[in-house]
């Protein structure tokens, strides 16, 4: 909703603004198709040379984040922790080997399958079965700070992944101000291979060129920039649902009290998607 308003301000002010200070809107309108042609093909063009289909996809996914917001709500959290304290639990209560059956076939567990929001994310699940796996293969004589080693790569590798998209978007946004200069640059060849026409005709051709300046300006520094920062919130504020399963994990497995295990798993939490202490407590009775 938000990036939908900005673009329309954005869209609004600046070129009203031009319109009240008595600029003439026609000579920019009648540019603009073409000198958008010239920086959206530059643009398209240098992405598919420097980026893989997938990796193209996945920039379609880092705009569309843009505008949808991030995935993990407070409600994701708060199951996020009850979910693995009941592994946890079940490990400690049970023996290691009881928790077998849920992290190899998750799908089917009776455990994840209250969490269907949480049993759609795979590298949710494949952190948490991965490493409840290492566990219940030693008979829970791992070190839990070489647990903890190996969860940090897990989720540093994740994030050196997803966070692609915003530094491809962020990419793109510092070359369009180059690429307007290239239409400007085109416009103004074009204005010299014109030069015996009326000094009418000549302001009209060379403001024109300068349009591709301005359009390269704006888009980078007005849309494409901002996209990339947006895009870069949303993912990072997502990737902190993998450092609560590690807190939860790591504390566990150091055999702290209940009540740290829960502080440690909150306190990575931003405060806007932080569950309560006593929602976590009561969320744990109650099942």
């Amino acid at each position: 909703m938000f990036p939908v308003v900005g673009i329309i301000l954005l869209i609004l002010l600046v070129f009203g603004g031009f319109a009240l200070t008595g600029g003439n809107l026609g000579p920019v309108m009648h540019a603009l198709p073409h000198e958008m042609l010239i920086i959206g093909g530059a643009a398209i063009g240098s992405l598919i040379i420097g980026n893989s289909g997938k990796e193209l996809k996945a920039l379609g996914g880092g705009l569309g984040k843009v505008f949808k917001g991030p995935t993990y709500q407070k409600a994701d959290y708060l199951d996020c922790i009850l979910l693995v304290s009941a592994l946890m639990k079940m490990m400690r209560t049970d023996g290691p080997v009881a928790v077998e059956p849920h992290i190899e076939d998750p799908a089917n567990s009776p455990i994840f399958q209250q969490y269907p929001k949480l049993l759609k994310d795979q590298t949710l699940v494949h952190l948490i079965c991965d490493t409840l796996r290492l566990v219940v293969v030693s008979s829970g004589t791992l070190d839990p700070h070489a647990v903890e080693e190996v969860m940090d790569n897990a989720v540093k590798n994740h994030h050196h992944h997803a966070i692609k998209p915003a530094d491809g978007l962020q990419s793109l946004a510092d070359a369009l101000p180059a690429l307007g200069i290239v239409a400007a640059v085109l416009g103004v060849v074009k204005t010299m291979g014109s030069i015996d026409k009326p000094p009418e005709v000549l302001g009209g051709m060379i403001g024109s060129a300068l349009v591709g300046t301005f359009l390269g300006v704006l888009l980078a520094y007005g849309l494409v920039g901002p996209f990339a920062t947006r895009a870069r919130a949303v993912i990072e504020s997502d990737a902190a649902i993998y450092h609560t399963v590690k807190q939860l994990i790591i504390a566990s497995l150091h055999g702290h009290p209940q009540p740290l295990v829960i502080e440690a798993a909150r306190s990575g939490v931003d405060h806007v998607n932080q569950p309560s202490f006593a929602e976590v407590f009561d969320g744990m009775r109650g099942r």
